[in-house]
């Protein structure tokens, strides 16, 4: 920080400056323009909502029918209770039908629009814009913030100083709303954590969330051979357990169900598959022993799974036994096999990391921020909103209502 900041009547005055246009930056922008705050919006990237528009495969699911603070990941579990609280899911559907944007419930509550992301981006967009309050700069990269000292206060209410590629600006209010580092070629950065290190906020450690897992081992050459394959599984360790479609693929495992473990999980841990979770194999091959000793297990298996994924099944886990009829098996080492099916082990070598990721895990500390407000405990007119915190939801549109949520209730104090 300079001890000489530059003068004020140097730098364009804004009331607001939120660094970030994505979701949680445009909620937030359209908020306080509504309160006829004036506010400028810097955007890394040379185009806003870069994160939105591929979305859900470009079709963006903006919430979820049910959103609960359990579909969240923070070190303090009751953060996000108020501002989830303050605007809900229904609050963002009602603005949704607003603007007549059809839209679908797909599995799990999840909301995806019909005719495509540019539709909510679009209204984030026209929210900024009918406030006639909100100016929108991109290719704007913030290189510097600094803090105005307090006896400035007085005679004249601007904080912050912000310097850009685009010059500088001044404001009262300052939202860090950059994001996390998932998919850097959409403009994601550290910035945000940077600017919360400089005023003393504490940074939880980041990682790549909602990721695919990759391999190096034996298992990695039967998902090469299944890759675009998908059954649903549950997957599960001793954090978290999610039963949804799992995606065989080149590297290794994706689907909804990777995706969600992903978060809970570390490197060098071991998580299982079951990969019948519906049905109890146990039961079906002493049943089938008992009534037709002479068919293959692979010929009973093929009734609930594609062929090339019960082959590849076969080679993991009873290839020297594929010949054998399912009478020559004896009760002991089917039951050992169908444990294993239902609790089948595998070590990731890692994940691919940021640059698939959805979401960073970590962020900046909540115990810091308020969570009525979201604004900085440690430096007045600071907030942090959106990626940045150290909020993580689940997939299916939960992180959408975090930026909807944090993005509003920041915007209405700012």
């Amino acid at each position: 920080m300079q001890a000489n900041p530059p003068k004020l009547n140097d730098i364009n005055a804004f009331d607001v400056i939120v660094i970030g246009a994505g979701a949680a930056g445009l909620m937030c922008a359209a908020q306080a323009g509504k309160r006829g705050r004036k506010v400028l919006v810097l955007e890394k990237a040379n185009k806003v909502g870069k994160k939105i528009l591929m979305s859900g495969g470009g079709k963006c699911n903006f919430t979820n029918y049910s959103i609960e603070p359990d579909n969240y990941i923070c070190h303090n579990p009751h953060f996000v209770k108020s501002a989830l609280s303050q605007y809900t899911q229904w609050d963002f559907i009602g603005l949704v039908h607003d603007y007549a944007i059809a839209y679908e419930e797909r599995d799990l509550g999840k909301l995806f629009t019909l005719d495509g992301a540019k539709h909510i981006l679009n209204l984030l967009l026209e929210e900024c814009a009918k406030t006639h309050h909100v100016e929108i700069r991109t290719s704007a990269e913030v290189t510097d913030v600094q803090k105005l000292p307090s006896e400035n206060d007085e005679v004249n209410p601007q904080q912050f100083i912000v310097k850009s590629s685009l010059g500088d600006f001044s404001c009262h209010s300052l939202v860090i709303a950059s994001g996390g580092l998932s998919i850097p070629t959409l403009g994601g950065s550290g910035i945000g954590y940077h600017i919360a290190k400089q005023f003393g906020h504490q940074v939880y450690p980041t990682r790549a969330g909602l990721v695919p897992f990759t391999f190096s081992d034996q298992f990695k050459e039967s998902t090469e051979k299944l890759s675009g394959n998908a059954i649903v599984c549950t997957l599960s360790n001793d954090k978290a357990s999610f039963t949804e479609p799992l995606l065989f693929t080149h590297r290794g495992l994706s689907g909804p169900s990777s995706l969600q473990l992903s978060n809970y999980w570390q490197s060098g841990e071991t998580f299982y598959i079951d990969f019948l979770p519906q049905h109890d194999l146990k039961q079906i091959l002493i049943q089938q022993k008992q009534k037709n000793a002479k068919v293959l297990l692979r010929t009973i298996l093929n009734d609930y799974f594609p062929k090339s994924i019960v082959l590849e099944l076969q080679k993991l886990m009873w290839a020297e036994l594929s010949e054998l009829a399912i009478g020559q098996w004896s009760d002991q080492k089917l039951l050992s096999l169908a444990e294993l099916m239902h609790h089948y082990p595998v070590k990731p070598s890692g994940t691919e990391g940021y640059r698939t990721a959805e979401v960073t895990l970590g962020g900046v500390n909540t115990d810091e921020v308020s969570s009525k407000t979201m604004q900085s405990k440690l430096v007045e007119g600071l907030y942090f909103i959106g990626e940045v915190v150290d909020v993580t939801g689940h997939l299916g549109g939960y992180n959408f209502q975090w930026a909807w949520s944090s993005g509003y209730v920041a915007g209405a104090v700012v």
